[in-house]
């Protein structure tokens, strides 16, 4: 029997996703981001990326994402769409998709946290696919909440500032995303803000800080202020 040893490569060894100058998501892990404004996370990473783009949802999720409001963060053509019709088949897609290694970037909108085991099993499966392929695909978890998953290589939270300065503050569904289209409004972007308040709340190479993004005039978002500890 074959035994599989996770990567002890150090990720500043790793090939990485720079969403600006002191943001970047190393490739061949899975990372994680929560709070209301972790879809549109995840649009800026998909923008930042080429290739096609797996998005693992669950099937009793009502509200989906809007291609035109996806539109100024990536080309919706990229996307393809999973519904799985249950939690533990959305963790084996993850899996499979990772292990195959032919989509660079894997989002799964997940509905609670992994525990440690399936989050390893999903970087002993990236590492598999790219060792076929030569280009390790990178893993995105979006989880409800406060996030918390174990074993990810970096946490990252994004709410919109709006929320922050007393605006409506939506559910766990994360409806304050920009493309996000669903209940309760149902528009474009149930977000009307375009600022988001985004913090690395860890990583093994990084440390702890506050950023301050915006949308850019050409496409996705840029970084407009970043500094530990300090408001936003």
């Amino acid at each position: 029997m074959t035994t599989h040893l996770l990567d002890r490569r150090p990720t500043r060894d790793r090939p990485v996703i720079r969403l600006g100058e002191e943001i970047a998501l190393a490739r061949g892990v899975v990372h994680e981001c929560c709070d209301t404004g972790r879809r549109s996370f995840a649009l800026w990473l998909a923008g930042a990326m080429e290739g096609p783009v797996l998005w693992i949802g669950a099937a009793w999720e009502r509200a989906r994402l809007y291609p035109p409001g996806m539109v100024p963060f990536a080309d919706p053509g990229r996307f393809l769409f999973v519904d799985c019709a249950k939690p533990e088949d959305m963790l084996w897609t993850i899996e499979e998709a990772l292990r195959d290694g032919a989509v660079p970037l894997v989002v799964a909108d997940l509905q609670g946290l992994p525990n440690l085991t399936q989050v390893r099993r999903m970087t002993l499966a990236a590492e598999e696919g790219a060792s076929i392929t030569g280009r390790p695909p990178l893993a995105l978890l979006l989880t409800p909440g406060e996030g918390g998953a174990r074993g990810v290589e970096s946490r990252w939270s994004m709410r919109p500032i709006a929320q922050e300065d007393g605006g409506p503050r939506y559910d766990s569904a994360g409806y304050a995303d920009a493309g996000y289209r669903g209940p309760p409004c149902g528009s474009l972007a149930c977000g009307p803000d375009d600022r988001w308040h985004l913090t690395r709340q860890r990583a093994r190479t990084a440390p702890v800080r506050d950023f301050r993004v915006a949308r850019a005039e050409g496409a996705g978002l840029r970084v407009l202020a970043a500094a530990p500890g300090s408001p936003l």
